[in-house]
């Protein structure tokens, strides 16, 4: 007599309750901590005039910095990431190993490469010292810091966005007489509109929450080139509850441009895709 199998219903119930138990507890790991920090932040500490004063300089430059570290990497970084997407070449995986090396790069190393290079007596820097230009412990610093660890960010997203974009589209474009320039204005980039906005918010909250290669390659002089990260580690050293509410501002920016980047990585041309697939056939 065979013996009865187990109901596939109940088990998939019992992996699905596993799964979702193991998953709460790892989202409790995470959340927890930060819920506590804003749970014991003094925020009435805002109102102070040194907490203000530091907050309003120390934010202000890193929202000046991050902002035009995001607007290079627009206009640097789409063209690199058009080509790493679309035209093949010799020697493109290559390049786009070398191009992603900064998202697993220490950024205290690429800080310390920074100043090797763009310092006083560095590589490059030299040179433009004795033309009178400094480049190391200033804002550029910061930026080119910023641009370094958070620039991959950007070219990966937007890589990907440009490789899903059929190529039917584009070669109803050319058919109907446009040039490169005016297919990729005209019909990549609305096609990939969010999924390139969604890398620059990415790249935004990485180069605002920069810390390792600015501190070595910029300094931390308040005023000139202490972002929020630099705020927050030398007010904590000097007074722990103004250090949590700096946290406290940190992350609840961070967590506005989370939910702005989740709601732009939303699929937008997927359809566009599935249209085409009924096209061609």
């Amino acid at each position: 007599m065979a013996t009865p199998s187990p109901n596939p219903s109940r088990r998939r119930s019992w992996l699905t309750i596993c799964g979702v138990s193991w998953t709460v507890c790892f989202v409790l790991l995470l959340i927890l901590p930060l819920l506590a920090l804003y749970c014991r932040a003094p925020l009435r500490m805002l109102k102070s005039a040194e907490c203000c004063w530091l907050v309003q300089q120390a934010l202000l430059l890193s929202l000046t910095t991050s902002l035009i570290t995001t607007a290079l990497t627009f206009v640097i970084g789409t063209p690199v990431a058009y080509t790493l997407a679309r035209v093949p070449f010799r020697g493109r995986r290559l390049l786009e190993a070398l191009v992603e090396l900064p998202l697993t790069l220490p950024p205290v190393v690429a800080g310390v490469a920074l100043l090797l290079v763009f310092g006083r007596r560095g590589l490059v820097g030299q040179h433009l010292a004795a033309m009178g230009i400094e480049l190391s412990f200033t804002q550029a610093a910061v930026i080119m810091a910023q641009f370094m660890v958070a620039s991959p960010y950007y070219i990966r997203t937007a890589a990907g966005a440009f490789g899903m974009v059929p190529e039917s589209l584009l070669r109803a474009s050319r058919t109907l007489g446009a040039g490169p320039f005016r297919t990729f204005r005209c019909v990549i980039l609305p096609l990939c509109r969010k999924g390139l906005l969604a890398g620059l918010a990415m790249t935004w909250a990485r180069a605002i929450g920069e810390f390792g290669a600015t501190i070595m390659f910029a300094g931390n002089f308040p005023g000139r080139t202490q972002t929020m990260p630099l705020a927050i580690l030398t007010t904590m050293n000097e007074n722990l509850h103004a250090g949590v509410v700096l946290a406290v501002v940190m992350l609840t920016a961070c967590l506005i441009v989370f939910v702005v980047a989740r709601r732009l990585l939303q699929p937008t041309i997927g359809p566009l895709m599935r249209e085409s697939g009924r096209g061609g056939a």
